[in-house]
């Protein structure tokens, strides 16, 4: 079975058993999460196919494996001819979760 979720402004394919690393989400680890934003739901073999108008009546279950930051992004702000150079790190929230129910 594979489901189409929304999370954190992006759109992620996933099946029970798969791993994703999606924006910051609340949940300790060990937690379950669920994502009610289902966009889509069928079978791999394209049998059955439910698409939503934007969202389906379902949801998809994952338990939180990790809360982390990812690496350091530099972030460079210049402006020539006037001396202007500002050098900034980032760092982004994530949150491992594996889906457990489809």
């Amino acid at each position: 079975m594979l489901a189409i979720i929304k999370t954190g402004g992006k759109q992620y394919l996933v099946k029970k058993g798969d791993t994703i690393k999606v924006e910051k989400i609340l949940g300790a680890e060990g937690e379950t999460v669920s994502f009610d934003a289902v966009l889509f739901k069928g079978d791999e073999k394209g049998g059955s196919v439910e698409v939503g108008s934007p969202t389906l009546q379902a949801a998809v279950e994952g338990k939180v494996v990790q809360q982390g930051r990812s690496r350091k992004v530099a972030v460079v702000k210049y402006k020539p001819k006037t001396r202007y150079k500002i050098t900034q790190g980032h760092r982004q929230h994530f949150t491992m979760v594996e889906i457990t129910k489809v």
